[in-house]
């Protein structure tokens, strides 16, 4: 009701990819064998078909394509997520402002596990829970990327650091952690949004500031004062609980994965400093369907590709939509 309008009145169309020619032999292949024949498959329905090799591969192409969501539908997506993190950021930064361990990390653990449960603390961690939970549901139903492994890991962890610290009542220091996440969250949906209605050098200029606030807060001010709290100040001020290592555990599987993405968004940055537009996300299994692209057999893969109607398909982080790079 509200993302729709908003798209169609940027230009968005909500119309699909190229679809393939229907096909009885090449759909049954399709649907029950392979998505991505090899050659010697290629070879036999080449001649089952009486089809040149490169029509059969664009028609896989263009099949596999068919079935992504159309770029109005990502948009629709990546509004309600940018508006999920701007809203649950601002309210947890009103919400931390006036409570002492945002400024005295030690004021975690004072007079713990013995700390009130306000009705705003409560929210604000349900609140993020069920998004979380529906983050984690929503990635088997979305289109599947590289890093699939690393966000279902991803998600693992937070569910279970969310759930974990609220069992415990270690509310006060996953206040902290859920707000560092969700200050570089949604200037990476607002790149997106821009790069869907075809506003390049917003979307490059939002995807660098997502860079740097990313890996400010990730490789900066979580391990020197989120970890640094977790580790060193709990230890001294109530001793290694039952939980710590878990807790601890979990938190450094997160460091782990931060660093991962820093060293995709560093390199995404640099091409993008020596071409001098955002040009691909390592993540992203995005088909081109041009013509030149069925020629060769290395593939193109881009965040946003453009496909041969000119239409921008996105799918994953941010780049640009004008040109990609080959891998």
């Amino acid at each position: 009701f509200i993302a729709k309008p908003c798209a169609i009145n940027l230009g968005i169309q909500d119309s699909g990819p190229h679809r393939a020619q229907p096909n009885a032999i090449l759909e049954k292949v399709f649907t029950s064998i392979t998505k991505s024949p090899d050659g010697k498959r290629l070879e036999g329905l080449s001649k089952q078909l009486d089809w040149d090799v490169r029509k059969i591969q664009r028609w896989f192409r263009h099949r596999r394509n068919q079935d992504k969501p159309t770029t109005l539908t990502k948009f629709c997506e990546s509004m309600w997520r940018f508006t999920f993190y701007l809203s649950i950021f601002f309210y947890g930064i009103r919400f931390l402002w006036t409570a002492p361990w945002f400024w005295d990390t030690r004021q975690c653990w004072y007079n713990y596990p013995f700390q009130p449960l306000t009705s705003r603390l409560y929210y604000y961690y349900i609140l993020e829970l069920a998004f979380y939970w529906s983050l984690m549901f929503s990635q088997f139903t979305d289109i599947k990327r590289k890093d699939f492994l690393i966000m279902f890991v991803h998600h693992l962890a937070t569910i279970g650091l969310i759930t974990f610290s609220y069992m415990n009542n270690m509310v006060r220091v996953g206040t902290l952690v859920l707000c560092l996440h969700d200050a570089s969250d949604f200037l990476l949906e607002a790149a997106k949004l821009a790069n869907y209605a075809k506003y390049q050098r917003l979307c490059d200029a939002f995807f660098m500031l997502f860079g740097v606030v990313f890996i400010v807060t990730r490789l900066g001010i979580y391990p020197f004062w989120i970890l640094n709290t977790t580790l060193f100040e709990s230890w001294e001020l109530i001793g290694p609980y039952p939980s710590w290592w878990l807790f601890n555990g979990l938190l450094v599987i997160l460091q782990i994965l931060h660093i991962i993405w820093s060293y995709l968004i560093i390199r995404i940055a640099y091409k993008a400093l020596m071409r001098g537009k955002v040009s691909k996300d390592d993540r992203s299994d995005v088909e081109s369907s041009s013509e030149e692209e069925d020629v060769t057999s290395n593939s193109t893969k881009g965040v946003f590709s453009t496909s041969s109607n000119g239409s921008n398909r996105v799918n994953g982080h941010v780049a640009s939509g004008q040109w990609t790079e080959e891998e």
